[in-house]
């Protein structure tokens, strides 16, 4: 079958042209494009796109409608070479076999819930237990792992696409219909923004984040990168990965990045919490007030350049260090993913909140709007 692309240029008036491949633009001083490409279908045969978001100077993203996965990142280094940033698939067909969540949006529930079960208004809820005794990132089949509705568009921001499901009530154990939006963009600023938000027919829990693998070398492990966290505390776990319910000081810990050190300084030291978690794999406490969005984490590698900078609204930040790559995954150009090549930076509530009535709420009731601010932004020097 031969492959369609539709080109779409984005100016600061809308869309200027849309047009089949090979055809001229209709505006010289495009703010970004936006392209679509058929990239295969599910086992069930729904088909799925490929979309790619470009601004003006070459940051460019490439989105799949399946499990709105970013598959490619594309940003400058210090010598301003563009290079991808995150770990993934050449094709469908590696994201379907098997995946670590490999740039995907996690729903209805990033993290874990503990033994796949919480209560709302006394009724308990069970949940598939995908990573028993508990549920994670959604259950068996999460947001990571649907066909979204995709629509392109300009936006202020720049070259954005909204992809939309709707996850019915039930789904994996979770109760009321919940319609979720998913607006990605990428900006003149060299970000990419994601901008969730949600409503539900009956009271739920929701809590959505992205889950992109960055390594700014492009290759190798994360250990040199310097990481700094805007966060006084963190949620101890115990063996399951599941919060204790402490919200303890990072002050002489190895969970300390209130200034910046780098992943692998001390990662194999003698501390219980890196025991538990293979390394970092756990919720900051970030320092803010409320739902404003506000600097998470900083993230640079010297040979590159590169430095990123995680913006968010929400209350905390995972940090994962790729503790559970193992060399089993052969990814894009057939780089295989050993421990610790890539890094994560999700932005969220507390893992398990629903069972830690302390922990700032994820209760989501009809005529409420949930919403997720998350900025990557990316600079090299």
């Amino acid at each position: 079958m031969k492959k369609i692309i539709q080109l779409i240029t984005v100016t600061s008036l809308g869309i200027a042209a849309v047009c089949m491949t090979g055809c001229e633009t209709m505006n010289n001083t495009p703010k970004g494009t936006i392209t679509k490409a058929d990239f295969g279908q599910t086992p069930d045969g729904k088909a799925v796109e490929q979309y790619t978001l470009r601004n003006s100077k070459g940051m460019e993203a490439k989105i799949m409608t399946y499990g709105g996965i970013v598959t490619s990142l594309q940003v400058p280094d210090k010598h301003g070479k563009l290079g991808d940033v995150v770990l993934g698939y050449d094709n469908l067909d590696g994201y379907l076999k098997s995946t670590p969540y490999f740039g995907a949006l996690i729903g209805r529930y990033g993290n874990r819930i503990a033994n796949g079960k919480f209560s709302l208004d006394g009724q308990t809820y069970t949940l598939a237990t995908n990573n028993p005794p508990n549920t994670l990132h959604g259950g068996l089949k999460g947001f990571d792992k649907v066909v979204w509705t995709a629509r392109p568009l300009p936006t202020a921001h720049g070259p954005s696409l909204i992809l939309a499901y709707v996850s019915q009530g039930g789904e994996e154990g979770y109760p009321g219909t919940l319609s979720v939006t998913a607006v990605y963009s990428i900006t003149e600023d060299n970000e990419l923004r994601v901008q969730f938000s949600a409503t539900t027919s009956a009271k739920t829990v929701v809590n959505l984040t992205h889950h992109s693998y960055f390594n700014l070398r492009g290759s190798g492990d994360i250990l040199d990168h310097v990481v700094t966290i805007n966060a006084d505390k963190f949620t101890p776990v115990d063996a399951g990965l599941i919060p204790t319910g402490e919200l303890r000081p990072v002050a002489g810990t190895p969970f300390d990045f209130t200034t910046p050190h780098a992943v692998g300084e001390r990662i194999g030291a003698t501390e219980e919490q890196l025991k538990l978690g293979g390394g970092y794999d756990h919720n900051w406490v970030l320092n803010k007030q409320g739902n404003e969005l506000s600097l998470a984490a900083t993230v640079h590698e010297a040979t590159s350049g590169r430095t990123m900078e995680v913006w968010s609204t929400s209350p905390g930040v995972q940090f994962y260090s790729g503790n559970f790559l193992d060399g089993t995954i052969t990814g894009k150009g057939g780089w295989t993913y050993q421990f610790r090549n890539g890094l994560c930076f999700e932005p969220q509530h507390f893992p398990d909140s629903p069972n830690h009535p302390e922990f700032p709420t994820t209760e989501l009731n009809p005529g409420e709007t949930y919403h997720n601010t998350i900025i990557y932004r990316f600079s090299a020097q």
